[in-house]
């Protein structure tokens, strides 16, 4: 079966099975060079113009395995010899023209970036213009149309734009949310983000010399995931690997789920702190509604302060679909309770470098939460959760009014109207990525099915409350 959804996310997991294999081996620094030409063995070119360049970007892929650029503090980077194919973007004049003497067009842009040729077909002069769009609006065959790079297309936060001088992609730091949207969507895979893979690995190679447990805390999404496996066997490959057990974050989203409710009807509104994401959107793009953000840790830092709380040596690595849960963990109230995180690509890669066929393994057990705390994966699943909480604190005189913004665009519009109070609700859920966690970009596939795996493995917890499942916790 199909691991993967694109090319492009196989040949990043190839880069990382290898510096997997060679790590946990020993001999990664010696083998460093050797991994392009493992990758491209032949003379001729699969992906690029020539073998040469394959490789030279290859070499690049396996410096964001291995962390990436120390000096840029975001976890998303551009490699910028991969991103020199797509067009430079913005508005162009199509073979749609024909050329009409109305000349609407010109007479709407008021930069003079408009001029004709010999047969009157129109052509825009692109250092003159500003992109405002007022020509494609007036003409009336719609033969003028605004060509986004696919990164640009998926960033909705307006955070990529085109560097001047290499032509390649170029992220705002300011702006960007750490998403993933644009590594997803990038066809050449030339924006990737960083890889700490070899931080879990080491974690793991001196847990017995340095007489620590390691916890794997995985994320509900997982359900989603690994379809030619069952997740007991995932649970099973992960212990094989070296983790002490392991944990599910949906746990901490049943922790959280009580507090936020709690904290929602005292406050009487209020933004969810579950997806960095779109914590991130708020604090950059809406600062004025920073203060409504819910004060509770997201459920991968409720489980892991409850880990270490309890096991102050013990460290923790959370896996899941989340490339902006590797911003979240360099937040200072986060840093002390999650060590690593990983995406699910990346423990693909962990378990192939490491050689183990987790569809060889008998199946281990993973229950530790309620349905309500497993639905927080897909948007809705916060919302759903606070209506069980309210229940179970036999609150009934608060009136919920929920939101759930599926996506950047929706959680904007959703903000916008907060901000000038004409919003009819009080509790905003966002999810930054469509469809929540099962949509992330660390995904080994996405789509419409995954929301009916999360749910039905929601239910095969079904008979737990959420107060039953944080029961054990006391």
């Amino acid at each position: 079966m199909r691991k993967f959804d694109t090319a492009v996310q196989y040949l990043k997991y190839k880069v990382l099975r290898e510096v997997t294999r060679f790590s946990f081996k020993g001999n990664l620094m010696e083998k460093i060079t050797d991994i392009p030409k493992i990758i491209t063995p032949g003379k001729e070119p699969t992906m690029r113009c020539c073998v040469y360049k394959e490789r030279a970007i290859l070499a690049e892929r396996v410096k964001l395995a291995m962390g990436g650029d120390s000096s840029n503090p975001n976890v998303i980077e551009v490699i910028d010899i991969a991103c020199d194919e797509c067009p430079m973007g913005g508005y162009s004049v199509t073979s749609a023209c024909r050329g009409c003497i109305a000349h609407r067009c010109e007479s709407a842009c008021r930069r003079g970036a408009i001029s004709f040729d010999e047969n009157h077909t129109a052509h825009i002069d692109k250092s003159k213009c500003v992109e405002c769009g007022m020509c494609a609006k007036v003409c009336p065959y719609g033969a003028i149309h605004n060509l986004k790079r696919p990164c640009e297309r998926a960033c909705k936060v307006d955070a990529i734009s085109v560097d001047e001088n290499t032509k390649a992609a170029k992220i705002n730091n300011d702006k960007c949310i750490s998403c993933g949207a644009c590594v997803y969507q990038c066809p050449f895979g030339a924006i990737s983000d960083k890889s700490f893979i070899l931080n879990v690995i080491d974690l793991l190679k001196k847990s017995d010399a340095n007489n620590y447990k390691v916890y794997a805390v995985v994320a509900p999404s997982i359900a989603s995931q690994f379809t030619y496996a069952k997740i007991g066997q995932v649970v099973t490959g992960l212990k094989q690997m070296g983790f002490y057990t392991v944990v599910e974050a949906a746990l901490g989203a049943d922790m959280v789920a009580v507090k936020e409710t709690k904290e929602l009807v005292e406050k009487g509104f209020l933004t969810t702190s579950c997806c960095p994401g779109f914590v991130a959107y708020i604090n950059k793009h809406y600062p004025d509604m920073s203060e409504h953000i819910s004060h509770n840790y997201s459920p991968m830092a409720e489980i892991g302060k409850y880990i270490k709380d309890n096991e102050p040596d013990a460290k923790v690595v959370f896996i899941g679909p989340c490339t902006a849960k590797k911003m979240e963990i360099k937040r200072e109230d986060v840093k002390p309770y999650v060590d690593a995180v990983i995406t699910y690509e990346e423990l693909q890669a962990l378990f192939d470098g490491k050689e183990i066929d987790i569809t060889t393994l008998p199946e281990g057990v993973l229950d530790n939460a309620s349905y309500y705390g497993r639905i927080f994966a897909r948007s809705g699943g916060v919302a759903d959760a606070v209506v069980e909480g309210l229940k179970e604190l036999n609150i009934t005189d608060f009136d919920y009014k929920p939101v759930p913004c599926d996506g950047i665009e929706q959680c904007r519009v959703a903000l916008l109207k907060a901000s000038k109070g004409v919003l009819n609700g009080n509790f905003i859920e966002g999810m930054a990525c469509v469809g929540g966690c099962i949509g992330g970009a660390g995904c080994l596939t996405h789509g419409e099915k995954n929301k009916a795996e999360v749910d039905k493995y929601g239910k095969e917890a079904y008979e737990k409350t959420i107060m039953d499942a944080i029961s054990v916790l006391k």
